[in-house]
C-alpha cells in the first residue's frame, strides 16, 4: 500500500545488517546492543529473526559467534538454506564494531518513525471513520503518542523474548541495589516490608472512615518516596487546597502543632525548625493539583506530560464520581461510576509504568460490628474496587471509637489485600497534633 501511494517505509537495511555484524566481530558488544535496541525494531525478517537468536543466546549465557548462532537458528527454526553465507556477508560489510551503540541510533529512529506512522493512521481512521468523538479522540492520541515518547507499545502481542530484556533489567537493577525491595519506599518499615515498597505499575488503595488519617498517611508516603527516588510526586487533592496540603506538610516534617502552625504561634525553635522543613520540601518535586473536578483523563493527560514522575496520590476516590456529572447520583449508578473509576485509575498505574497510590472511604458497614477493623467489603460504593487494586490498605485505630481506651494513638495498618505477597497488620502510631503516622518499633504483629 505505501509503495501505490509512493510512500518509503522508514527503515534502514544498513544499519540492521551492521548491528548484526559487530555482534558477530565482537560479542562483548552485546550487553551495550541489548540496552539500546529491541528486536520489534529490526524492520526485515531476517535480521530480526538473527537479532532474536542472539538476544536468547545472550540470556541463556551460550557463547555467541557465526557457528553457534547457525547452530542455534536451526534449533529455533529460523535457518534459511542462505543463512550461513548471510552471517558470513554481514562480518564482511560491517567495517567495525566499535560504531555498534550508532548504528543502534539509525534502527531506533527509524522504528520510531514507522510507529509514529502507524499511530497517526490509527488516530486518522479513528477521526474519519466517525466512531469516536472528539475527547476520545484527543485521548488516543495523547496514549499513542506517550507510549512512543517511553518506548512503549499500546496494546498489541508481544515476544517473550523481548519481555525478557525488561525482566533481566529488573532483576539486575535490583541485585545492584542496596535496598531489599524494588518499589518507592512508603517510610513505614514495616508496610514496605509487606509490600515491597510501591511497585511500578500498581493501583494501591487505602481505606479509612473519615477522620482516620489517610490523607495524612498518603502524604508522608508521598514525601518519602519523592525525598528517596528523587522523582516527581503528583498530588490530585479533591478535597483540599493546595494550602491546606502544605501546611499538613510542614507540620510533619517540622513536628510542630498543626493548631499551632496554622495559628503562627511559634518559638525561636519552631520558627528555626519550620525553615528546615521549608527547605526539605522546596529539595523535592511534590505537584499539587487541587481542581475538585477533575477526571482520571485529566489527570493521565497531565501526569504524561512529567518526564520524572515516580508516583501519583489521589486524594480521594469517591470524590472523583462526580466530576463534571451535574447531577445527582442513583446507588445503583454511583457505584458503577466508582468501579468505572478505579479501573481507569488501574489501567492509567499500568500505562504510566508507576504506582497510583489512592484514597477510599469506608462504608458505616464495620461501625455495627463490635470488631470495628476494616474489611474488604466495607469499601464504599466497592463495586470491582477490590479486584481492580493490588494493595488495599485499611487504617483502624481503637481511640478513634473510644477516646477513652488504654491507648488511643495506637494505630494498625492492615495489609486487607495484596497482589504481590502477604497479607497481615502493621502497628504504626499516629500523632495527632503533627496530622503523621509513624512506626511504632515496640509492637509486631505475631501474625506474621
Amino acid at each position: 500500500m505505501d509503495e501505490l501511494l509512493g510512500r518509503h517505509v522508514p527503515y534502514s537495511g544498513e544499519a540492521e545488517q551492521a548491528i548484526l555484524g559487530s555482534i558477530l566481530i565482537d560479542p562483548k558488544c552485546v550487553p551495550d546492543v541489548v540496552d539500546k535496541v529491541k528486536s520489534a525494531e529490526f524492520y526485515i525478517d531476517v535480521n530480526r529473526e538473527i537479532f532474536d537468536t542472539i538476544l536468547s543466546m545472550f540470556m541463556l549465557a551460550i557463547p555467541i559467534d557465526p557457528v553457534t548462532v547457525l547452530d542455534q537458528m536451526k534449533i529455533r527454526s529460523v535457518w534459511h538454506e542462505n543463512s550461513q553465507q548471510y552471517l558470513l556477508e554481514l562480518m564482511e560489510i560491517t567495517p567495525t564494531a566499535a560504531n555498534v551503540l550508532e548504528y543502534c541510533a539509525i534502527v531506533r529512529d527509524r522504528a520510531l518513525l514507522r510507529n509514529l506512522g502507524d499511530a497517526s493512521s490509527e488516530i486518522t481512521d479513528m477521526i474519519y471513520g466517525g466512531t469516536a468523538e472528539a475527547e476520545q479522540a484527543l485521548e488516543l492520541a495523547e496514549r499513542k503518542i506517550y507510549a512512543l515518547r517511553k518506548s512503549r507499545t499500546v496494546g498489541g502481542l508481544v515476544p517473550v523474548t523481548q519481555v525478557l530484556q525488561d525482566v533481566f533489567k529488573q532483576i539486575s537493577a535490583a541485585a545492584s541495589s542496596e535496598k531489599k525491595f524494588s518499589g518507592l519506599t512508603t517510610g513505614l518499615a514495616d508496610i514496605d516490608d509487606y509490600l515491597m515498597g510501591l511497585g511500578a505499575g500498581d493501583f494501591v488503595l487505602v481505606a479509612s472512615r473519615p477522620g482516620m488519617g489517610k490523607t495524612s498517611i498518603a502524604m508522608n508516603m508521598a514525601v518519602s518516596a519523592a525525598r528517596e527516588s528523587n522523582k516527581t510526586v503528583a498530588v490530585f487533592s479533591l478535597e483540599m487546597s493546595r494550602e491546606q496540603m502544605v501546611m499538613r506538610l510542614l507540620s510533619s516534617v517540622s513536628r510542630i502543632d498543626n493548631y499551632q502552625l496554622t495559628q503562627g504561634r511559634l518559638s525561636q525553635e519552631e520558627w528555626r525548625r519550620l525553615a528546615e522543613a521549608a527547605g526539605v520540601l522546596s529539595r523535592i518535586d511534590i505537584r499539587i493539583d487541587d481542581n475538585p473536578s477533575l477526571s482520571v483523563a485529566d489527570m493521565n493527560a497531565q501526569c504524561r506530560r512529567l518526564d520524572n514522575l515516580g508516583l501519583i496520590v489521589v486524594d480521594y476516590l469517591q470524590l472523583m464520581q462526580s466530576a463534571g456529572s451535574g447531577h445527582a447520583w442513583s446507588n445503583e449508578s454511583r457505584t458503577q461510576a466508582v468501579s468505572d473509576m478505579s479501573r481507569m485509575m488501574k489501567i492509567m498505574a499500568k500505562e504510566l509504568n508507576i504506582p497510583v497510590l489512592c484514597l477510599s472511604q469506608l462504608s458505616r458497614a464495620n461501625e455495627a460490628r463490635s470488631d470495628k477493623r476494616p474489611m474488604l467489603s466495607d469499601l464504599r460504593e466497592s463495586g470491582s474496587i477490590e479486584q481492580d487494586a493490588d494493595v488495599v490498605i485499611g487504617l483502624y485505630r481503637e481511640g478513634y471509637y473510644d477516646r477513652d481506651c488504654e491507648d488511643p494513638n495506637a494505630a494498625e495498618a492492615i495489609i486487607l489485600k495484596n497482589r504481590h505477597g502477604k497479607v497481615g497488620k502493621v502497628f504504626l502510631r499516629w500523632m495527632p497534633e503533627y496530622t503523621t503516622y509513624v512506626n511504632d518499633d515496640h509492637r509486631h504483629d505475631e501474625n506474621g
